[in-house]
């Protein structure tokens, strides 16, 4: 394992990125006219989630750290609804829908496991 020097040296910073990006290309997809609602709002649960963690890396407290990476993990469960609605309503085909659900899962307990660590420290 490599030294953390900032939150871009962090995994699950890195695979937040990844989510954001592969929000951004399934939501090119989507009609014009959804750009100001789903589009819109995917993008910014999307980016949310990587800029909360990274928040909360750059807060340097343990507690403000827990809490921005519990923002973060909220974020990322309401991209999982704006991801899955569009499929249920015939706007995002099945299988890429389910490639982005499988990175959200993924992000999700790697986001469940940090919380956790970060918690296991020393007492608040």
């Amino acid at each position: 394992m490599s030294e953390v020097r900032s939150h871009r040296d962090l995994l699950v910073w890195q695979r937040a990125m990844d989510v954001a990006v592969s929000t951004y290309e399934l939501t090119r997809q989507y009609p014009h006219e959804e750009l100001f609602r789903l589009i819109s709002q995917s993008r910014r649960a999307a980016a949310s989630v990587a800029a909360n963690i990274a928040e909360g890396y750059g807060r340097a407290t343990r507690q403000a750290y827990l809490n921005f990476l519990r923002i973060a993990r909220g974020s990322l469960k309401e991209l999982e609804t704006h991801v899955a609605l569009p499929e249920r309503v015939g706007l995002a085909p099945s299988p890429r829908t389910k490639a982005l659900l499988d990175q959200t899962d993924e992000l999700g307990r790697m986001l469940h496991g940090l919380i956790t660590k970060v918690q296991s420290r020393s007492p608040l």
